[in-house]
């Protein structure tokens, strides 16, 4: 071998791709995990943040089913101190303290006649009895103004009460109206019946059934209807008058059945909460007003 040609001299090989770091340590990926949870909390906090600011502000704008004798809303919250005297008094525990997402509204009273309506089991209307401010009241002060259409032309007639010496209701404005808001899903519409408890086993409302019991309400789930046309809105409404069933006219021109509204509903969403079908046919419209 020459001398040319001498180990010495030759050239080290060039690498022909890219240099593949080493691994990172466990230590490593561990400290970059725990980077990255922080940086996925951190903006979950600053999106929960937000969001908890603007919920109220969407859920102010939903109205609320009052209890009977709610002054008008501006009022009503102006006046009421969330003391929860109504929700202790309420036989059927129908009324409810608003949570955080009520904004200015936390923690006042309202309904949610789907769950549990006001079917007035107490007679003579005890939540207004137990409220110690006037956001309750059978009679609205002189100074406060009526909405037109709020006031009932006359003291509501409860049917429990209707053979008493004295069987209206004492307040004469209204809670809200009934509306017949998904007449495709009308059992009375379809020409339906319908067999079993109102709304299945499972449901947890109370109402009072008169012809079982005048004082005491029992559970919905253990009253069982057998009816060949589906009437448990008229059936059950408290107050005399207030819902009906009528023959009325379908587009189509063909005759059908169907719940009619009547200006002594007081919008108490017992129909609403005795409904069979799901989700419920007819609905209360808080603080709506009687339109002619």
């Amino acid at each position: 071998m020459s001398e040319d040609d001498s180990p010495e001299d030759e050239q080290p090989a060039k690498p022909t791709g890219k240099v593949k770091p080493p691994p990172l340590s466990r230590s490593k990926r561990q400290a970059l995990r725990r980077k990255f949870l922080r940086t996925v909390l951190l903006t979950g906090g600053v999106l929960g943040a937000g969001l908890s600011g603007f919920l109220p502000l969407v859920y102010a704008r939903k109205p609320r089913l009052r209890p009977p004798g709610a002054l008008d809303e501006k009022h009503f919250l102006a006046s009421c101190i969330k003391c929860g005297q109504c929700v202790q008094v309420c036989p059927v525990q129908a009324i409810r303290l608003a949570d955080l997402v009520d904004g200015v509204g936390v923690g006042a009273p309202y309904i949610d006649a789907r769950d549990q309506a006001c079917d007035f089991s107490c007679d003579a209307v005890q939540c207004v009895l137990a409220c110690p401010t006037g956001s309750l009241t059978y009679n609205k002060p002189a100074f406060l103004e009526t909405r037109p259409g709020a006031q009932l032309a006359a003291r509501p007639i409860l049917i429990a009460k209707e053979d008493d010496p004295e069987p209206t209701l004492n307040f004469s404005e209204r809670m809200g109206v009934a509306r017949l808001t998904r007449p495709e899903m009308c059992l009375a519409i379809k020409g339906k019946g319908f067999k079993g408890p109102a709304r299945g086993h499972t449901f947890r409302g109370k109402m009072r059934y008169m012809r079982i019991n005048r004082w005491k309400p029992i559970p919905i789930a253990e009253y069982r209807y057998e009816v060949e046309e589906c009437d448990l809105c008229v059936r059950e409404c408290p107050i005399k008058g207030a819902i009906s069933i009528e023959t009325v006219y379908a587009p189509d021109g063909t005759q059908r059945k169907s719940p009619v509204v009547h200006e002594p509903c007081v919008g108490c969403g017992v129909c609403e909460m005795i409904c069979p079908t799901e989700p419920g046919s007819i609905e209360i419209m808080p603080r709506e007003v009687w339109r002619t």
